[in-house]
């Protein structure tokens, strides 16, 4: 079948919306739910979908006396009727971050081997959960989360730091709530699903050790404060190893392999050959952009990997290395698009859009964009340079203008970036 450019338009943005719903924690969370116990229930989470979490948890027990403590990035809240909801700041923790901590660690504390914690967890929860070590300040977590967010560091990397720097981290709360069952509940949004490095892994032992964090300070050159560089320095106070929390468990309920595949069936019902490359790509994000035109040429071209009229599909988080130099808007799904739309040069038949799953793509307003045939001729009649725009990592700017940003607004989910290019 033939697309024109608004239905290519419109089946991209309903393959997105897919992505989104197939994470819906208000849709997936009470069949994840545990026996109910015969103690106290406390419940304790961090991430962009904290809230809707507990509220769905609040939906699905109405019988259960539950008490505690979430926190979630500003306008994510959601009413809640038992659990107290905390807004903070992200990707920069604030001071907000470090109440939250402090309140849930003090949630846990106490309990009993009869009561139970459950633990929502989602993407995000690293900054919003922010209490640093003994010995550091708020000043010393945020300077160097800033340094990491600058230097292409992958997610999982950043998290090892974090852990080492953290009281809560790195299995931490768990360990403060024995001899309580703890059940985490999480959604994943990192390359691979490690339970280690979603949100930090509060809940989860740590395979990561202080050498390692050391090792990632020297492999991109950061030079921590004082207080953070003595921390490091020393091996004491490890975090939480595997074998050392047999009171925790752990349960994914939505993840980016999840979301793909309703996007791939979404795909179908819209005469679509789906392939989904997969589930966990990482690299830079504008080389990433040069790679997928690639793939997307051969199909036009050759019928390879499959034929036409088909949507290549992948998921992931790729990264955007700012360097020295000034930075524009955009983040790294725009930049991503850019990157594409570029190598594609204006191919005929073939539109693509990216997009994180909670709406906000690196800081600003916009979930992503969209690709067209004609993308780059409109930046140009509109006086925009396409190339020096990606070298200034403004991709923002250019999708903008022409009037081809994604915006949703919060979606209260975060199953990671979801990309998708279809090929007519």
């Amino acid at each position: 079948m033939g697309f024109n450019d608004g239905q290519a338009r419109a089946a991209l943005r309903a393959v997105f919306d897919a992505a989104v719903a197939a994470a819906d924690p208000r849709k997936m969370l009470a069949a994840h739910l545990p026996d109910k116990p015969r103690g106290r229930c406390i419940v304790v989470g961090a991430g962009k979908s904290a809230a809707v979490m507990a509220a769905a948890l609040e939906a699905a027990w109405p019988d259960v006396p539950l008490t505690g403590v979430v926190v979630t990035r500003y306008g994510h809240a959601v009413p809640t009727s038992r659990i107290k909801v905390i807004e903070a700041s992200h990707p920069v923790p604030d001071a907000n971050s470090e109440r939250a901590a402090r309140h849930i660690l003090q949630a846990v504390r106490g309990l009993g081997p009869d009561d139970l914690v459950i633990a929502l967890i989602s993407g995000g929860g690293s900054a919003l959960m922010a209490l640093p070590a003994l010995g550091l300040t708020f000043a010393d977590k945020q300077a160097l989360n800033r340094a990491l967010l600058a230097c292409g560091a992958t997610i999982s990397e950043m998290n090892c730091l974090r852990k080492h720097l953290s009281a809560i981290k790195g299995g931490r709360l768990a360990a403060a709530a024995a001899p309580a069952r703890v059940v985490t509940l999480a959604i994943s949004d990192v390359p691979g699903d490690d339970p280690a490095v979603i949100a930090s892994g509060p809940t989860v032992p740590d395979p990561t050790t202080f050498a390692d964090a050391r090792a990632l300070l020297a492999r991109y050159d950061i030079h921590p404060s004082p207080a953070v560089a003595a921390r490091l320095a020393q091996d004491a106070d490890e975090t939480p190893k595997p074998g050392d929390l047999p009171h925790a468990e752990f349960h994914l309920i939505a993840t980016p392999a999840m979301a793909l595949a309703a996007c791939a069936e979404k795909a179908r019902t819209l005469g679509l050959a789906p392939l989904i490359l997969g589930d966990a790509l990482e690299g830079e994000s504008r080389e990433m952009g040069t790679v997928m035109a690639g793939i997307a040429r051969s199909i036009a071209t050759h019928g390879a990997p499959l034929p036409a009229p088909a949507l290549l599909l992948s998921g992931g988080e790729t990264t955007v290395t700012i360097g020295t130099g000034p930075a524009g808007k955009g983040g790294r799904n725009t930049e991503f698009l850019l990157g594409l739309a570029i190598a594609l040069a204006g191919r005929p038949n073939i539109w693509a859009t990216a997009g994180d799953t909670d709406g906000i793509d690196g800081s600003d307003d916009a979930a992503g964009a969209i690709v067209t045939p004609d993308t780059i001729a409109r930046a140009r009649a509109a006086g925009l340079d396409p190339r020096a725009l990606l070298a200034a990592h403004d991709s923002y700017t250019l999708f903008d203008t022409i009037g081809d940003l994604i915006r949703t607004g919060p979606t209260l989910t975060n199953v990671n970036d979801i990309r998708a290019i279809l090929v007519a």
